[in-house]
């Protein structure tokens, strides 16, 4: 599924506020961490996950990939910050 430029937009600017939920750090992506991303996208269609700097993942190659495993979409990606939506699955 992919977001246009104008729900891309939207979902930026919801965004702006949100802390991150989840940090990765310098183990990089482990099976825990996409448990957890994945528990999160399950009740939040919005997250944003930072990277610390021991990360040693390029921010962009991470966002696109958590984006793949997920089935999520990439909203953007700032810094060492991205921002992942995946509509809610319906029950």
């Amino acid at each position: 599924m992919a977001l246009t430029s104008k729900e891309r937009a939207a979902l930026r600017a919801k965004a702006h506020h949100l802390s991150p939920k989840l940090h990765i750090g310098k183990e990089g992506v482990t099976d825990p961490v996409l448990q957890t991303l994945d528990d999160v996208l399950r009740t939040q269609e919005l997250v944003k996950v930072a990277l610390t700097k021991q990360a040693e993942d390029e921010p962009k190659e991470l966002a696109h990939a958590l984006a793949q495993a997920m089935r999520a979409d990439v909203v953007q990606v700032i810094g060492r910050t991205l921002t992942l939506f995946r509509e809610k699955e319906e029950e």
